[in-house]
């Protein structure tokens, strides 16, 4: 009878400070950047039944600059990997504008990362670490995906990253 009252106030205890992904966020101390328009022929964001395609943002602050250069030669895994964090938080507040709260998102279903890059740099992985860990931060293991991390030659406006992901929504 102990063993199952414990359980069922583990239960609730666990209910009671479950956290939603906004709360996780203040937690992180992380405030999501408004939407800046596109720049280009393109949406932000595609509906397709239950999944939403985002298209590849950047790497954006708050003052509308973007992190840049070659991973490999001007910028280091870490600046690559703080990159891609920010990216990660563009992404998020694309989503909260399209869904009105990040609670609808069912799971992250598929990302594709994109690292300017040297020919001879090979740790993109690492450097693309930087958005997935912060979805895991905000969703859980809802967060984890399957994911694509390449490199290339050149990115839009030298950009150092840009990612681009498929979301499952309620």
């Amino acid at each position: 009878m102990k063993v199952l009252m414990l359980f069922v106030s583990l239960l609730i205890s666990s209910a009671v400070f479950a956290q939603t992904p906004e709360e996780k966020l203040a937690t992180l101390k992380i405030t999501l950047p408004e939407v800046p328009p596109a720049i280009g022929s393109y949406v932000d964001v595609r509906r397709v039944g239950n999944l939403l395609y985002l298209s590849g943002k950047g790497p954006r602050n708050a003052n509308g600059e973007y992190t840049t250069g070659k991973l490999g030669q001007e910028l280091s895994v870490q600046q690559g990997y703080d990159a891609a964090k920010l990216t990660a938080m563009n992404q998020l507040a694309v989503l909260k504008k399209e869904l009105g709260s990040l609670n609808k998102v069912k799971q992250i279903v598929k990302v594709n990362g994109y690292v300017n890059c040297t020919a001879a740099f090979s740790d993109q992985p690492k450097v693309i670490n930087g958005f997935s860990d912060l979805l895991i931060q905000v969703f859980g293991e809802q967060g984890r995906h399957a994911r694509t991390a390449l490199g290339t030659n050149a990115l839009p406006m030298n950009m150092a990253v840009e990612v681009e992901m498929i979301v499952e929504v309620e």
